[in-house]
């Protein structure tokens, strides 16, 4: 029974063994960032992802439950045809109040 006798330091397995146990360790630590991302399909919150933002290649990402959107900027400025819904104010706070337009006043379409 040689074998039984045999130093640990010699065989290769115990080596192996702990490789082994090495990569399970980085496996689950990778699993756990992977989870933790906020645009993960396992988490259920409502995430908005800004991605260069202010530049001519913005992205805006969003997330809702399992549903993600993603809207790419074409480096063109927005319009469109629209009436006016009311007047916002900035106040000396820096809070912002809406006042609606009245619906019996005559609205005009403009350019938006």
């Amino acid at each position: 029974m040689r074998f039984l006798d045999e130093d640990e330091e010699l065989n290769p397995i115990v080596s192996a063994v702990n490789l082994i146990d090495v990569f399970l360790v980085i496996i689950a630590a990778l699993l756990i960032a992977i989870a933790q991302n906020p645009l993960s399909t396992f988490s259920a919150d409502n995430v908005t992802v800004v991605k260069n933002a202010g530049k001519p290649n913005m992205e805006i990402i969003v997330k809702e439950g399992k549903e993600i959107k993603q809207y790419k900027s074409n480096d063109t400025i927005g319009s469109g045809e629209g009436l006016r819904a009311g007047i916002a104010y900035k106040m000396a706070d820096g809070s912002f109040v809406y006042v609606p337009e009245d619906n019996k006043a005559p609205q005009t379409g403009g350019k938006l």
